[in-house]
């Protein structure tokens, strides 16, 4: 419990202390940053090595109650899916605070407390387990990230701000209004205990809710997450606010942000509205595949090299999303790795942008070529990202779109080989888009007198590259170190699912250690989705 307890507001009091110094000694401040982030991430390690793999059950849990009236607490904890999430947060933070030693140079003071305030909040949506503290998170999130990007981002940074906190914001609204209903509804109509924000409770009784009533509950909370993810039609924020946000924000939006998204979608539309999640599963699965295709064709015709990066993430988390509404095992157990996989690669992407535009202030491919002659080891850097981006056999983007392919060909949910045929085309435009830009802007000749003189990687950069790079290797060559942490609590979620959709319980050994035969009985007695 503790390591969790100061995973969670190491951040937050470090951030404090930031606001205490002064402003003109910029050189503590960055490095009083960096150490504090790392020193997270070295505490949250403690909860990776003595996790508990074989229990699908919630871990380190804390409950201290808050509002005893509304039953609303400090209730955190963590499961197989949250921890490989929370260890991205820690992972990706200190490297995106290095990242920005030498891109910011204003307000410093000011910039690295925005950024430990945002991975307090991160670390807090992942490891919420009360409705009303996970909205609080939610919500945090957008202050320190409002202004990152309005402040040190790019000459339009006003305009992808404010569309960035509108998106957000309305979404948050909807999901606040389910909260209040089934609080209400489940406390006051099941329960009979009165409102509840209890996370554990609300998921033990949700699916005796009305099909009815769940599917208005499913759309509030799903309109929301799918705003974060962000999904075909609701992506159009993403492209100007990675384009415009600085280096470190683009990372941090790519790696964690949008994976609140995703995370979402399992934790609550799956968890709390299983029999809507399986009628809707094909509709939305639909909007996953169209997202993959478009992501991937808008990405292929964008001169800004950032812009195409942002692009790629749209068709990327389509793979997520239909992994995660596959409702199999094996495809969830995609969309979870997939999300790292996608942190690590696409915000590798980034890194990379940043360090280029930093030396030459553009990023429009047609200012380039023949870069890899003047920074070869820069171009190979480049490479594994891309190529880890595109699906390369070996590097772990491959293993996270094979799953969640696999998991939509085999799902009795979705119960159609189309969505993954339809889905595999963007793996194809994945490499086109992804390779066309590689070749013009590292091979040929170097035509711009303003790239002969360019640096290659400083030995900061390599520091915070490498790290990315062992795990991109690590994952694509030994998958099953990191899916075996989510394996039983996918399946345990899976038991739920099949339960309600078949009235079968696929893996009936885990009901020997959790409490899901609890869930099963109280499914069996609900007619709904029957």
């Amino acid at each position: 419990m503790i390591p969790l307890i100061i995973t969670l507001l190491l951040p937050l009091i470090s951030s404090l202390l930031i606001l205490f110094m002064n402003k003109e000694n910029v050189k503590l401040i960055k490095y009083f940053t960096l150490i504090s982030s790392l020193i997270t991430f070295l505490i949250s390690l403690f909860l990776l090595f003595n996790f508990n793999n074989t229990n699908p059950d919630i871990q380190y849990y804390i409950n201290v109650t808050w509002v005893s009236s509304l039953d609303a607490g400090f209730r955190i904890g963590l499961d197989g899916m949250s921890l490989l999430l929370v260890m991205l947060i820690t992972f990706i933070s200190p490297i995106a605070i290095l990242s920005s030693f030498d891109s910011i140079k204003t307000r410093e003071k000011e910039y690295y407390f925005m950024i430990l305030l945002l991975q307090f909040a991160m670390v807090g949506v992942f490891t919420a387990l009360d409705t009303f503290l996970f909205y609080i998170f939610w919500e945090l999130i957008l202050i320190p990230m409002y202004f990152i990007i309005g402040i040190w981002g790019g000459k339009n940074r006003l305009y992808a701000t404010v569309k960035f906190f509108i998106f957000t914001m309305v979404g948050s609204l909807f999901m606040l209004v389910a909260i209040i209903w089934l609080g209400n509804y489940v406390g006051n109509e099941i329960l009979k205990t009165g409102f509840t924000t209890d996370y554990l409770k609300i998921k033990e009784v949700a699916n005796l809710i009305p099909l009815n009533y769940q599917n208005w509950l499913f759309w509030a909370f799903a309109i929301s997450f799918f705003i974060k993810v962000p999904l075909f039609p609701l992506h159009t924020w993403l492209p100007d606010a990675h384009t415009e946000a600085p280096t470190a924000g683009s990372v941090i939006l790519a790696a964690i942000l949008l994976k609140m998204g995703t995370y979402g979608l399992i934790r609550f539309n799956l968890e709390f509205f299983t029999s809507a999640s399986i009628a809707n599963a094909s509709l939305i699965s639909i909007f996953a595949v169209i997202g993959i295709i478009y992501g991937a064709l808008v990405a292929a015709i964008q001169t800004d090299i950032k812009k195409l990066v942002a692009y790629s993430s749209v068709s990327h988390l389509g793979f997520v999303v239909l992994g995660i509404f596959s409702m199999t095992a094996i495809g969830i157990q995609g969309a979870i790795i997939q999300m790292v996989n996608h942190g690590l690669s696409t915000g590798m992407l980034f890194l990379l942008v940043g360090i280029i535009y930093e030396r030459r202030h553009t990023r429009e491919i047609s200012e380039y070529g023949g870069i890899a002659r003047i920074m070869p080891v820069y171009a190979t850097f480049f490479a594994i990202a891309m190529f880890s981006s595109v699906g390369l056999p070996g590097l772990n983007g491959f293993v996270g779109e094979y799953l969640t392919l696999i998991g939509a060909f085999t799902s009795p949910i979705l119960n159609s080989w189309g969505y993954a045929i339809a889905a595999s085309t963007g793996v194809i435009f994945a490499a086109v888009y992804l390779l066309w830009m590689y070749q013009r802007v590292f091979f040929g000749t170097v035509d711009n007198p303003s790239n002969l003189n360019l640096k290659d990687l400083s030995k900061r950069e390599w520091a915070f590259l490498v790290p990315i790079v062992i795990f991109i290797v690590w994952i694509g060559l030994h998958p099953s170190t990191f899916t075996n942490i989510s394996e039983n609590s996918t399946r345990k979620l899976v038991n739920k699912i099949e339960n309600v959709k078949f009235g079968i319980t696929p893996y009936p050994e885990l009901l020997k250690n959790s409490n899901l035969k609890t869930n099963s009985n109280q499914i069996n007695n609900n007619k709904i989705g029957k």
